[in-house]
């Protein structure tokens, strides 16, 4: 039995710490909030409750898996999962409405037929099935093995299957995902949403790979759930299964130094120069704040390296939390996304151009659950947008001025929006950093194939021996499934061994 550190309590934090204790190992999280869930937070207010993190749950089966090995109670006893369906609603710059049912690739391509035609709709199917091949070639060595020795085989090949296009005497095949939409979708409405999956983890699409194509297709093929209460029950139920299974939590300690002993992690140091001695540590934080923590490099000349990564210098997330009086209407979506009418401009802000803040593509969640408002007759919106978190906010006027393009977005998806806000709360980038401890309050956007290995994450285990690496900004990368399936990763390679290979 291991005496294991571990450092954070997000979820893929808490998820590793959960199948370690079952292994029968001896675990401690160490938090530095007073509280778990990363970056499943929740405000509330005057009767109102917001999640201000992940606010829907794709792939449950990660979650389910969890649940499954380390315990008797399955997932759907500790929360109620609820589909959402449809599982998104888009408004599009030129006034068309598109909702798309959850789960139903045929039920998608009947929507796009009788909002788009039959010519989108064909396109968009054809790219699913090519966007499934693509998941086939990627899913095993990017979501379910430790990142291999050899992964510069990923970063080579690009697994999507482009359609040969001809121009100017020349054949090319997409190798981004703007090249998908303009090329083979021929639509900017199709194109606006295939992008928009990627927008969602700051990619910019002129350079993320067609493989990010994988991203839609999760959405259409899985679904996506709602965690009735409030995602933030999500957290909770984890963090009460880590209780039940023995493993201990101290809050308020924020960690400071990995120890080391005759070359391999021996501990955690805190801020307040106590120290928790530990056979293995488990660190549940971002590449450089970890690099930190160690005094000298953690990556080798053959390893995928942070500054590599893909994303933009440091995308984050810009929400406003809208409290409303008034009835939500019947039927409403569950989320909207409301497109840019400026994707050039866009683009231009979010990678640190010299553009201005323009209306941006927004995400207005409004779930129908009497946990999140004070009563029938009110409401709570959350409206959210991807930004530079580099941007000066909360200097200036830049937040409320980017608070009022948000809003104004909003105002396309929930009717007579002005009239109805009782209040309104902004949180910047700067509130993620505070909450979850990553550099600017950044996101970390999931591992994906080709681009040169600019959008794999670090490996699960580090040159440190007893050291390894678990969460968003690791191998398999952000979002609440690649979360889960980090902690699963991590605890396969401590009772395996070098040798794991993930589940069969």
């Amino acid at each position: 039995m291991a005496r294991i550190a571990v450092i954070g309590a997000g979820m893929g934090a808490m998820a590793a710490a959960a199948r370690l204790a079952v292994a029968g190992h001896r675990v401690a999280v160490y938090e530095r909030t007073e509280t778990y869930g990363g970056a499943l937070r929740r405000v509330e207010r005057d009767g109102f409750a917001f999640d201000t993190g992940p606010g829907l749950l794709p792939l449950p089966a990660v979650y389910r898996d969890l649940f499954l090995k380390t315990g008797r109670e399955p997932l759907e006893e500790c929360v109620e999962l609820v589909q959402v369906d449809p599982s998104s609603h888009h408004v599009f710059p030129d006034g068309t409405r598109l909702s798309l049912p959850n789960a139903s690739r045929a039920g998608v391509v009947s929507a796009l037929v009788e909002t788009l035609g039959p010519d989108a709709a064909r396109r968009w199917g054809d790219f699913l099935v090519r966007a499934r091949e693509a998941w086939d070639r990627s899913r095993r060595p990017l979501l379910e093995e430790p990142l291999w020795p050899n992964w510069r085989v990923l970063a080579e090949r690009e697994p999507y299957p482009a359609v040969p296009h001809k121009k100017l005497l020349r054949t090319r095949r997409a190798g981004t995902l703007a090249e998908v939409g303009a090329w083979e979708l021929r639509d900017p409405r199709l194109a606006a949403l295939l992008e928009s999956h990627a927008l969602a983890f700051g990619l910019d699409p002129r350079r993320t790979p067609a493989s990010a194509a994988v991203l839609p297709y999760m959405e259409h093929a899985f679904g996506v759930w709602y965690v009735r209460g409030g995602m933030r029950e999500l957290a909770r139920a984890v963090y009460e299964r880590c209780l039940a299974r023995g493993v201990g939590f101290v809050f308020g300690a924020e960690a400071a130094r990995i120890v080391e002993k005759d070359g391999r992690a021996a501990g955690v140091e805190f801020r307040d120069g106590t120290v928790a001695e530990a056979d293995i540590v488990v660190a549940g934080v971002d590449h450089h704040r970890l690099e930190g923590m160690t005094g000298h490099r953690l990556y080798g000349d053959g390893d995928v390296r942070p500054d590599l990564a893909g994303q933009w210098s440091r995308p984050g997330r810009f929400t406003v939390l809208l409290a409303l009086r008034g009835r939500r209407e019947e039927g409403a979506p569950h989320r909207t996304v409301v497109h840019t009418p400026d994707r050039s401009g866009e683009l231009d802000f979010l990678t640190g151009g010299t553009g201005s803040p323009v209306r941006p593509t927004v995400t207005v969640l409004r779930p129908d659950d009497p946990a999140l408002r004070p009563d029938g007759e009110h409401e709570s919106v959350v409206v959210s947008a991807v930004v530079p978190s580099d941007e000066e906010w909360g200097e200036g006027d830049l937040d409320r001025r980017f608070a009022d393009l948000v809003v104004e977005a909003a105002g396309e998806a929930v009717p007579g929006l002005r009239e109805r806000v009782l209040w309104r709360e902004v949180r910047t980038p700067d509130d993620g950093d505070e909450e979850t401890g990553a550099a600017l309050g950044g996101i970390p956007a999931p591992a994906l194939a080709a681009g040169g290995g600019r959008f794999l994450l670090p490996a699960n285990v580090t040159p440190l021996p007893g050291l390894y690496r678990v969460g968003g900004w690791s191998h398999p990368g952000g979002g609440l499934p690649h979360a889960g399936m980090s902690g699963a990763l991590v605890a396969g390679l401590v009772v395996e061994g070098p040798g794991f290979r993930g589940s069969q």
